[in-house]
């Protein structure tokens, strides 16, 4: 690519957002950012990456103390003794990778509310991809082989609630609302590879 493109992949549980977002990298010759925001945070920080791990997994419900503490995100104490809560430390840290991942070139980043951190810069192309359940649940459950199959739609729902609890709290826009993306797919209609080049197709359409 000639000119700097960063593409952002929002994507439902089971969606095949990630592998969408490996293929749509490794076509376009760019750098794709997902686990290693983790392990940078981690390094950044001095947390330990189950901490990180276990800290996403319980988001929504530690975001109900965020919220009731009235963190501004912004490292503000409100009333004596306040401790900032470790997802608005992970927030902070996560977007400065973000913003430094952007700054070096074109790349593919997953999650992590990037397409919001990035709001301010040029040539970003913002995705949301979901897809039908029937399909997301056969994915999830070939996945986890572990989860019964009466529970995997329960995976499903309580992973995209996390998912739009920590969104829309960071962000203040609703997860998954169409014009907060530049490209909403379902990538039931086309298929893993077939998501991938039409974004893909897009993104070089964006950049002539």
């Amino acid at each position: 690519m000639s000119k700097k493109l960063i593409i952002t992949i929002a994507r439902q549980y089971g969606s095949g957002g990630r592998e969408i977002g490996e293929r749509i990298a490794e076509k376009l010759g760019i750098p794709l950012y997902d686990k290693q925001i983790i392990t940078e945070t981690a390094a950044k920080g001095d947390f330990n990456i189950e901490v990180i791990q276990k800290s996403e997994e319980t988001a929504a419900n530690s975001l109900l103390y965020t919220l009731a503490m009235g963190s501004n995100i912004a490292g503000t104490t409100l009333h004596f003794g306040y401790k900032m809560p470790l997802n608005d430390k992970l927030f902070i840290i996560q977007s400065d990778l973000i913003k430094g991942y952007a700054a070096q070139g074109s790349c593919v980043i997953i999650g992590r509310c990037s397409d919001y951190v990035l709001r301010d810069e040029a040539n970003v192309l913002r995705v949301f991809i979901y897809g039908d359940l029937d399909h997301r649940r056969e994915r999830v459950a070939a996945r986890h082989p572990e989860v019964k199959s009466s529970q995997v739609i329960d995976l499903i729902n309580k992973t995209d609630k996390r998912r739009a609890s920590y969104y829309n709290f960071y962000t203040g826009n609703k997860w998954g609302k169409y014009d907060n993306y530049d490209v909403a797919v379902n990538s039931s209609t086309l298929g893993i590879q077939g998501t991938a080049d039409m974004i893909c197709a897009f993104a070089e359409k964006m950049m002539e």
